[in-house]
């Protein structure tokens, strides 16, 4: 846990050398993440969380440590399988695009 804390925190300090997504690819990748965190980024049930306008790099680190299993409790077991057919690019694709989309409200 300590390790993911310190991780996260020295990838939002250089959140643009880790953020290299496409927005527009993500956009494409992103159909089954809709399913949960809504076309607009914003989750359809309290259980999902709204993705639309957090930090690209703070998203990527999560989806990669889902895929290697780092991340664990709530819906983890359900986003290791969301995640673990993506390569490291349709992570930060997605990242990417659900950071373009306005933040909720």
């Amino acid at each position: 846990m300590k390790k993911m804390l310190i991780t996260t925190g020295l990838a939002l300090l250089c959140g643009s050398a880790l953020a290299a997504g496409d927005a527009g690819a993500g956009k494409e990748k992103s159909a089954m993440c809709m399913a949960c965190h809504g076309a607009n980024g914003v989750g359809i049930g309290p259980s999902y969380p709204n993705l639309a306008g957090q930090k690209a790099a703070y998203m990527e680190l999560q989806l990669k440590a889902f895929k290697d299993g780092t991340r664990k409790g709530g819906n983890a077991a359900q986003m290791f399988g969301m995640v673990a057919a993506l390569s490291e690019q349709d992570m930060q694709d997605i990242a990417a695009f659900f950071a373009a989309l306005p933040a909720a409200k």
